[in-house]
């Protein structure tokens, strides 16, 4: 029996004519178990979006003079295991809780893996893919936020070398409903 590990998948940017496989990604991650913790929107939101989000979407995640970009794993057999997201956040801007923006930074967001493709190294091989992109930009952090609830995902995220700012964000009335922000510093030596 073969192993799968990371190497054998493909992981790339996602192409403008792939909107379908990215809606049904995006709505398969809304399906999980932690979606509730894990992401902003629930499946009943992104499944009522019409096709033109899904479109330009993936239009915008491709564009390489634009400040986003999402990048996927794709299996042996086709299948896309896994994404992340990569914005590019400018200082003096606010953040997407209200937060002011201080540094030229990477942000993270909609990391998800099959459950069936976890524990392959997907989620440091997409991370390495999407903070090169953002070390590219001149970038000087990059930073994701992660419900303090949502242990699986913390312990992936250390493990590819993301430690805690000290920030706690919250997205509710609920004082005990806490976002956790963690950074990964840019590495000496990287050219700007």
């Amino acid at each position: 029996m073969s192993t799968v590990t990371a190497e054998n998948y493909v992981i790339r940017t996602v192409r403008p004519h792939e909107w379908p496989a990215l809606r049904r990604l995006r709505l398969d991650a809304l399906r999980d178990p932690v979606a509730p913790i894990a992401f902003v929107e629930d499946y009943e939101q992104a499944a009522a979006r019409p096709d033109s989000f899904w479109q330009e979407r993936a239009a915008r995640s491709g564009a390489e003079d634009g400040g986003v970009r999402q990048v996927i794993a794709e299996a042996p057999d086709g299948t896309w295991a896994g994404t992340v997201t990569v914005l590019i956040e400018e200082p003096g801007t606010t953040d997407f809780a209200g937060l002011p923006v201080e540094r030229r930074q990477g942000h993270l967001v909609g990391v998800f893996v099959r459950p069936e493709h976890r524990g392959s190294g997907l989620v440091e091989a997409l991370f390495e893919a999407g903070t090169e992109w953002a070390w590219r930009r001149g970038v000087e952090r990059v930073r994701l936020v992660v419900h303090e609830d949502n242990v699986r995902a913390r312990g992936a995220y250390r493990k590819a070398g993301f430690v805690p700012s000290g920030v706690v964000v919250s997205f509710s009335e609920d004082a005990e409903d806490r976002e956790l922000e963690l950074v990964l510093a840019r590495p000496s030596g990287l050219d700007r």
